[in-house]
């Protein structure tokens, strides 16, 4: 079956960073856009940033110049480096390909 499994988060400083992984497995990963999603207590679910089959990109304005979304065919993974990281950042991070979500990993950013 399809799975995505998120990891990399945890407790930062504000200002520090942090990098997330996907790892896929049960889908051809290469024809897949992938995205990052956050949901932070009592907000909806938005999109952070995606990666298309073919390496473009796109960020949520909130993230442009601070997170760098990339992927890895070979190894079924894709990653979302976080830098310069705010407590506005502080959320769920979901993985999805397509329709399919991951559980998430929680990051929060606090002193």
């Amino acid at each position: 079956q399809v799975q995505l499994v998120e990891s990399g988060g945890g407790l930062v400083q504000p200002g520090g960073s942090l990098r997330l992984s996907c790892a896929a497995s049960g889908i051809i990963f290469s024809i897949f856009t992938m995205g990052w999603y956050r949901q932070a207590p009592g907000k909806q679910r938005e999109l952070v940033a995606a990666i298309t089959h073919g390496g473009s990109t796109n960020y949520a304005d909130s993230v442009k110049g601070r997170f760098t979304i990339s992927r890895d065919n070979a190894k079924n993974t894709v990653y979302l480096q976080m830098n310069s990281l705010k407590p506005e950042d502080t959320a769920v991070y979901y993985c999805s390909a397509g329709n399919y979500w991951g559980k998430g990993t929680r990051v929060t950013v606090s002193s």
